[in-house]
């Protein structure tokens, strides 16, 4: 008996994403999700380009990792948003000023 041998299909992230995007409903769904994700990535840069871990950032806020951790999940949430307090003691642990503009 003959095996196959595992041959691994590699992905084309931007061209799947390129493809799904001429599906309306698909590219609707992506648009609405930019304002989490855009925020979230903020977050994730901010904090990185401070090198701190959520441990770090939690006990520079006076929090705990776990919080850390859902704060940054909090972000593409509907249920849980973040508080501007909140964000702006993620900012500040991380060096950083909060600063909120609408475009």
């Amino acid at each position: 008996m003959e095996t196959e041998q595992f041959k691994p299909v590699r992905l084309d992230a931007k061209a799947e994403l390129a493809r799904a995007m001429q599906r309306p409903e698909f590219k609707a769904a992506w648009d609405g999700l930019e304002e989490e994700y855009s925020a979230l990535n903020e977050l994730l840069r901010a904090r990185k380009q401070a090198g701190l871990t959520q441990e770090e950032v939690a006990a520079r806020m006076g929090t705990t990792k776990s919080a850390v951790s859902r704060l940054e999940a909090s972000i593409r949430s509907e249920n849980h948003s973040p508080s501007f307090a909140t964000l702006r003691k993620y900012a500040h642990a991380c060096g950083k000023q909060l600063v909120i503009k609408l475009v």
